[in-house]
């Protein structure tokens, strides 16, 4: 009985909502009306060479900055001492690991340094299976011929990791300790995780000029929330009687911090280190774009040639340094539960092991820094270029064998649903477009997201690009309806059975570990240079974020009522459609709204293949120094997108659990 009563009871607010969706099919069943009348009218279309007044304005800024940069105080006293202290830091690790200092031709510690430090680290804070992962993931690279371009990569990484972590350690220490300083960084973390990739680049190199200075700043600003975040929730969740517990025996606070907190939340902390790392070497590849040396730059000058191979290879490269990466962090994170399973003989063994281990490790840096066999990784990269050959006879045996079934693919698609809604979208007049946004806002996310729809609207207006912002959305909303058809069939099968969620999960891991270039480059090879090739990208990068989220959802869901719908005679259809996944609507709309965000980012990734509108713009404004303030409106409107996405959708989310 308690059981039906509860069934009941979850069935009447579902009726109560029943209007929303009747709502939102009345708005956009006006839009269609009004559409056919206004077809074409006042659409703020402007071409590609074209400027507005912001353009211009921008374009201004950016040369008076360059001609002020050394005069003005504010640049000679704090933003250009900001880049000389990055630039010596990058400069420095790069001198270490992978370009020549001096007169020396090689780096100070050759490639068998390189390889032996990174073992004996992945053994000190992992296990041995680790170590043999990373010796031969590094050892990979050089097999590629591409041992130089991975260095400096990793050496950017390391650079930025270091000083977010310096940053964000600290801050989130405070914030989990402070309640108030909780509150006011929770906005602003919001809003820097919402923001795609992409974004990060224009502004910060008005300020900052291009190089690697330049891409390890915007890389600390990415990557730091994640390491804030994550410490916060680490130091918050220490339980509340370990801490009485220090107090009664009169901690101070700095011992109660010192000896208890972090010690207790040490795991959680280094998996906020681990994210901050994956988070950084994503950007670090993009940041290619901004003249960051490393793999990011070769497959940015392959995917601009088309050269599959090439991109293919050094895109390898970056899978291989991601999970490397990823899984010492993840294994230190594991280590002291690791070490509560060993077998004790086998611990009083370790430190001799590693005192033995470090002496070892002098030695081999020693032999890389004086002889150049071991400083010049041998051989010339014929595994890379047998890599890279694979890859173009592949790519010409898909584009002769199966070009039909992937060009049928997409001509369904961008005909039947992309190209009828981007019409609907660029062709209906501005305000009408803006009035049915914020509608949809105020039906989905309440009052408050309609007036950020609303000004987000007014914004998009002014910055110039309003018809290739709705290009974008085009592309983001068909991309994120296939995302949740994906998410919704994948997720409830996880959560329906433990056995496929065992399975599969290893791999969305595993996809999820992958920085966002590399999705472009085999679809590049299938679909060709197109917007199509964009959004087959950004459904593979976001959808296993929405299947997780999904899965886990629909798992949550009571057994009592799964069993009370099975015991009243639902087949296993209805108890899909009819008890979990409404029971699991909040996930779904979690799931909505960071599908949204991610294929949002690598949409706009996607201009470097051909998909145009804003990602377009941002690229061209770093190629071609007149359309440099279009590029920066493109960025502040990719932005101004994120942010309406976001907040609708939390919005949504919110009156869901509500």
């Amino acid at each position: 009985m308690a059981v039906a009563a509860d069934a009941t009871a979850s069935v009447t607010p579902l009726r109560e909502r029943a209007s929303r969706p009747m709502v939102v099919a009345a708005v956009l069943a006006g839009w269609l009306v009004l559409f056919a009348v206004l077809r074409g009218r006042q659409t703020l279309t402007l071409a590609a060479a074209d400027l507005t007044g912001l353009h211009r304005w921008l374009n201004d800024l950016n040369d008076s900055i360059g001609a002020n940069r050394n005069s003005n105080p504010l640049f000679l006293y704090f933003f250009n001492e900001i880049r000389l202290a990055i630039d010596n830091l990058v400069t420095f690790v790069q001198s270490l690991i992978s370009q020549p200092t001096g007169t020396r031709p090689v780096p100070q510690i050759g490639w068998l340094g390189v390889v032996g430090i990174t073992g004996y680290v992945s053994w000190a804070v992992g296990n041995w299976r680790v170590a043999l992962l990373a010796v031969a993931g590094f050892t990979f690279f050089g097999l590629q011929g591409l041992w130089q371009e991975s260095m400096d990569t990793l050496a950017l990484t390391l650079s930025a990791v270091l000083v977010a972590l310096l940053i964000g350690i600290p801050l989130g220490v405070w914030a989990g300790l402070s309640d108030r300083f909780n509150r006011i960084m929770t906005p602003f973390l919001d809003f820097m995780q919402t923001m795609p990739t992409f974004v990060y680049l224009a502004p910060l190199t008005l300020i900052f000029l291009i190089g690697g200075a330049s891409a390890v700043i915007t890389t600390v600003i990415y990557a730091a929330p994640p390491a804030i975040r994550i410490t916060a929730h680490a130091i918050r969740s220490v339980p509340e009687t370990t801490v009485e517990a220090a107090n009664s025996l009169g901690t101070t606070r700095l011992q109660q911090l010192v000896k208890v907190l972090l010690p207790m939340s040490r795991r959680t902390v280094v998996m906020g280190v681990n994210q901050t790392i994956m988070a950084a070497l994503a950007m670090v590849t993009i940041a290619a774009l901004i003249d960051a040396p490393g793999l990011g730059k070769t497959v940015v000058q392959a995917l601009q040639s088309l050269d599959v191979g090439t991109a293919f290879n050094a895109g390898l490269a970056i899978v291989v340094m991601a999970i490397v990466l990823d899984r010492v962090t993840t294994a230190a994170a594991a280590r002291t539960e690791t070490a509560r399973r060993t077998d004790a003989r086998l611990l009083r063994w370790r430190r001799p092991l590693l005192a033995a281990g470090a002496i070892g490790l002098g030695f081999v840096i020693y032999v890389s820094h004086t002889y150049v066999w071991a400083a010049q990784f041998p051989g010339h990269g014929a595994v890379g270029s047998h890599i890279a050959s694979a890859a173009d006879t592949t790519t010409g045996w898909l584009q002769n064998h199966v070009s039909g079934l992937t060009n049928g693919l997409r001509n369904v698609l961008t005909n039947g649903l992309l190209n009828p809604f981007q019409t609907l979208l660029t062709d209906s007049p501005w305000w009408l477009v803006g009035i049915v946004l914020v509608a949809l806002a105020l039906v989905l996310g309440g009052r408050w997201a309609a007036v950020t729809g609303a000004c987000c609207v007014g914004l998009l207006v002014g910055t110039g690009v309003w018809s290739d912002s709705m290009t974008t959305l085009a592309s983001t909303a068909v991309a994120t309806v296939l995302v949740m058809l994906l998410g919704v069939v994948f997720g409830v099968w996880m959560g329906r059975s433990a056995l496929v969620d065992r399975v599969v999960r290893p791999t969305l891991d595993a996809a999820q570990v992958m920085p966002p270039f590399v999705y472009l480059v085999p679809f590049l090879a299938l679909f060709g240079a197109t917007r199509f090739t964009a959004i087959v990208a950004a459904v593979v990068y976001a959808a296993p974020v929405a299947i997780k989220i999904i899965a886990d959802g629909v798992r949550n869901v009571p057994e009592a009522t799964v069993e009370a719908a099975t015991s009243a005679g639902c087949n296993t259809w209805q108890i899909i459609t009819k008890v979990q996944l409404p029971m699991a609507r909040s996930a779904l709309t979690l799931a909505t709204n960071q599908g949204l965000i991610y294929v949002l980012s690598m949409v706009v990734v996607g201009g470097l293949v051909g998909a145009g509108a804003l990602g377009y713009d941002v690229v061209a404004g770093f190629s071609q120094g007149q359309l440099y303030g279009k590029g920066l409106a493109a960025g502040l409107a990719i932005v101004l997108l994120g942010v309406m996405f976001d907040r609708i959708t939390q919005a949504a989310a919110r009156r869901t659990r509500a």
